[in-house]
């Protein structure tokens, strides 16, 4: 069960292309906003936050 809705990236741009992510029980998901159908990727919630320290968030 999803605990959270979808949030848009601060990075992203004005032109409604984004990346967006949510919370689950047990991972983060993260979808692309600019596909029509966008896959849904799935990563724990240690590995997301070792990619946001590495990208400088």
């Amino acid at each position: 069960m999803l605990t959270h809705t979808w949030r848009k990236s601060s990075r992203s741009g004005p032109n409604g292309a984004c990346v967006e992510a949510r919370l689950a029980e047990d991972a983060v998901e993260i979808r692309d906003t600019k596909l029509t159908v966008s896959p849904i990727l799935r990563a724990g919630r240690a590995d997301w936050h070792s990619l946001l320290r590495t990208s400088g968030r």
